[in-house]
Parts: structure tokens; C-alpha cells; sequence
């Protein structure tokens, strides 16, 4: 007997696997290998940026009361009494009628308030071969001097918790001395793929087989996700060898993927091993197109995800389904995807019963963002993923869309996510 599946709204999965969602662990690693990890804790300032008081430019470091009557016809003098540049710490403190000749990045001394750039000034020796410098203006106390503090003060948030590491976090670990950053830890996935037909991909062509592409397609998108995988290999259509095979998969990932399976024919045995396992079943008919025999299952502390055998079908159900959990164990504050408004590049005729993710590519026209299909909407179809960086969300009950209308878009490539769905 066909088993009789009640679908549900894509909103309403998405809140059931959610609901499963479970913090991942952490790990460190060293400063030099964190690219493109995930913050497993705030950075806090440790210290003061800068550190001390520095200055901006090569100059004179002097008091600026000491300039009080200096102008074009009244140069001031001030005996040159130390020379500092950066790395260096000052040694003289300056009193009346005293300057440092100091470098760029070089830390202020003691009685300095101002900088004097060496634009501005005069120098000369005396007799006895003392240095002097001169100047024509009145300074300001506090003019060109980066103040300790002024960049960042101690205990203030620097990087939030979840952040990806880029160049330019890295910079910031290491101005605070991180030598090794916490980070979370990569969930790791299991891939099965399942059904007699399938080829691996160095076999030549058979009359009924297909080569098996999923497998490797849901492997590129864990990794584009941020986590690592473990392939298990394929398998035919035979309920004790897959059983067994998922059941010992299971204790060694914190995810599992299987490919095809998922359907309500003679050889879709993906029903029964959810059955065996005593794994509660989420979800396994949804009102959307592709991807409607998209299965979500529990068993203990795991979630099963039972994806389409059609490409297409496959890859939006690991985005829409798997990706955000993912994202989440990898402490991503913002782990859905990014969803934008963008205008239809092309009219879309066909009848909507259901919400329909038509895989897309964006380009941009007079500041304007537009979705275009990227190939032939069909679940089976392979070739349009090449060129899929978004997803154009059209909504059920509609009869079809025309160019320049105004959709919903997902973003596949976006790093930023957001919130909710």
C-alpha cells in the first residue's frame, strides 16, 4: 500500500529541524591556520590601542606652551635634547626651551603635549655642535599627537562571538596576542548515497545507470557551509546492507546525509531505516518544488536528513534544511541564508501549486539587482547548478511571474546570513 504523505509548508520544516538544534564544541588552532574559522568567543581588549601615547608624523616633540609668542617674525628656539624613533622609549623628559626629534610611531616624552612636523620647522647646530630647531607658529596642546587609548580602550568588544575570520580579524588577533584562537569546532557530515543505478564517477556509462553526482555535489556544499564530511560511499537498493551501513555511519558523524531513497516506490528504503532505527521522522512531504520528498528524522542526539535522488531537488533541500543547522554549530549568530529583494530578468510562466525555488544567478543592470534562471527548471537537471549562486523564491498559488517582477532571492555565496528564515 502507497503511503499517504500530508505535505507541509517550507516555514513550518524549517522550524522543526530548528527546533533539533544543538550547540557544536570548539577546538584552537594556531593564529597562522584560522582563516575562514568561526569565533568560538568574543575578543575582548586586553589593552589599550594604542598602548601609549604616540606620534603621527617625524617631528618635534615639544611644549606647546613653550610657543605661546612664536610667529613669522618671532621664531621660537628649542634645544633639541634627545632622538627617538619607533620601538624606542624616550629617556629625557622635556622642560622649558626642550625638544626630542622623534619618528613616526614613536612613544611621546614625558612633558611633550604637541608635535611639531618637520614641515614646519628649522634646524641648526651651534658651535658646539648642539642641536636646535625653530619654529614660526603657535602649537596646540594635544595637536598631532595619537593619545593612548584613542583607538580602543581596554575591555571594550572587539570582535563578536561567531564572526568569520578574515584578513582583517586576523590583524586584530594578533595585535592581542592571540597565538592560538578559539574557534568552532567543524561539525563533521556523513554522506551515503544510495540506489542500484548508481556509478561511481571514473565508470564508463551503462545502459539504466547514472553517474553518482550528489554525493560529491553535497560534499562542496558542506564545505562551502564551513564543515568537514565523511563519505561513506554508495549503496544498492538492499534494505539490510543500507540499514546496517547508516546505522554504524551514525556514531561516527554529528550529521547524516543520505541521497535518494526518499520516495514511496518498491526501491526507496529510506522509510523503512527510519523505522528500524526508532528515529522520529520530521518531516517527509513538503509543499515545495523542487524537493517535496525532503525527509528530516531524530535518532538520539542526531539528525537524519533523507534528501531528493535529483540533483536540483538535492542541493536546494541541503541549503534550505541543512545549512542553517550547520551554521549554527559553527556559532554563526546569523546562520539562514541572506534574503534579498531582486526583479525577475525573465518571465515565469509556470503554475505555482507550491513555494518553487528556482536555482538563479545574479546580475546587476543601473543599480538594480536581477535574478535569472540558470538553466532548465526541473528537479532531475544537473547542468543549471554550475551556474547557481541564488535561489528565487516564488511563492504557491500564483499562476506565473513576468520579467521586471519583484522577488524574494537567496543568496548561496553570502557570508553574512541572517536570523530567521
Amino acid at each position: 500500500m502507497v503511503e499517504m504523505r500530508k505535505p507541509i509548508q517550507v516555514k513550518e520544516a524549517v522550524a522543526r529541524v530548528w527546533e533539533q538544534r544543538q550547540e557544536g564544541n570548539t577546538t584552537y588552532v594556531p593564529l597562522i591556520e584560522s582563516d575562514n574559522r568561526r569565533l568560538a568567543e568574543d575578543i575582548i581588549a586586553a589593552h589599550p590601542v594604542p598602548t601609549f601615547s604616540k606620534s603621527p608624523y617625524d617631528g618635534f616633540a615639544i611644549r606647546s606652551e613653550d610657543t605661546l609668542h612664536a610667529g613669522r617674525n618671532n621664531p621660537i628656539s628649542l634645544k633639541v635634547v634627545e632622538h627617538i624613533g619607533a620601538g624606542q622609549v624616550p629617556q629625557k623628559q622635556l622642560h622649558a626651551g626642550e625638544a626630542t626629534r622623534i619618528m613616526t610611531g614613536a612613544q611621546i616624552p614625558a612633558g611633550a603635549d604637541c608635535i611639531a612636523m618637520f614641515e614646519i620647522c628649522q634646524t641648526y647646530e651651534d658651535d658646539h655642535k648642539q642641536s636646535y630647531m625653530s619654529i614660526k607658529r603657535k602649537m596646540e596642546s594635544g595637536q598631532n599627537i595619537i593619545e593612548e587609548g584613542s583607538e580602543v580602550a581596554k575591555g571594550d568588544l572587539l570582535v563578536p562571538k561567531g564572526t568569520l575570520i578574515n584578513p582583517g580579524v586576523k590583524a586584530v588577533l594578533a595585535t592581542f596576542g592571540y597565538s592560538q584562537v578559539k574557534v568552532a569546532k567543524k561539525p563533521v557530515v556523513g554522506i551515503i548515497a544510495t540506489g542500484t543505478e548508481l556509478l561511481d564517477v571514473d565508470e564508463a556509462l551503462q545502459p539504466g545507470k547514472i553517474r553518482n553526482s550528489n554525493a560529491y555535489m553535497i560534499a562542496s556544499q558542506v564545505v562551502r557551509a564551513g564543515a568537514d564530511y565523511h563519505y561513506f560511499g554508495k549503496l544498492k537498493d538492499e534494505l539490510e546492507e543500507s540499514y546496517q551501513t547508516i546505522a554504524k555511519a551514525l556514531d561516527q558523524v554529528d550529521i547524516l546525509i543520505t541521497t535518494g531513497g526518499v520516495s514511496v516506490g518498491d526501491f526507496d528504503l529510506m522509510p523503512d531505516i527510519y523505522e528500524r532505527l526508532g528515529a522520529e521522522v520530521l518531516f517527509n512531504k513538503l509543499a515545495m518544488r523542487p524537493g517535496s520528498v525532503t525527509t528530516a528524522a531524530v535518532a538520539g542526539d542526531k539528525i537524519l536528513y533523507g534528501l531528493s535522488g535529483n540533483p536540483s531537488a538535492c542541493y536546494v533541500g541541503f541549503e534550505l534544511y541543512v545549512r542553517p543547522i550547520l551554521q549554527h554549530k559553527l556559532a554563526n549568530q546569523k546562520p539562514f541564508l541572506k534574503r534579498i529583494k531582486a526583479k525577475l530578468a525573465n518571465d515565469f510562466p509556470k503554475p505555482n501549486p507550491f513555494t518553487r525555488f528556482v536555482r538563479s544567478y545574479i546580475t546587476y543592470d543601473n543599480g538594480l539587482v536581477y535574478a535569472k534562471p540558470a538553466g532548465i527548471d526541473k528537479s532531475n537537471v544537473v547542468t543549471s547548478l554550475a551556474h547557481t549562486d541564488a535561489l528565487t523564491v516564488l511563492p504557491g498559488g500564483t499562476r506565473g511571474f513576468k520579467a521586471g517582477d519583484e522577488v524574494d532571492v537567496l543568496l548561496l555565496d553570502d557570508q553574512e546570513g541572517q536570523c530567521e528564515f
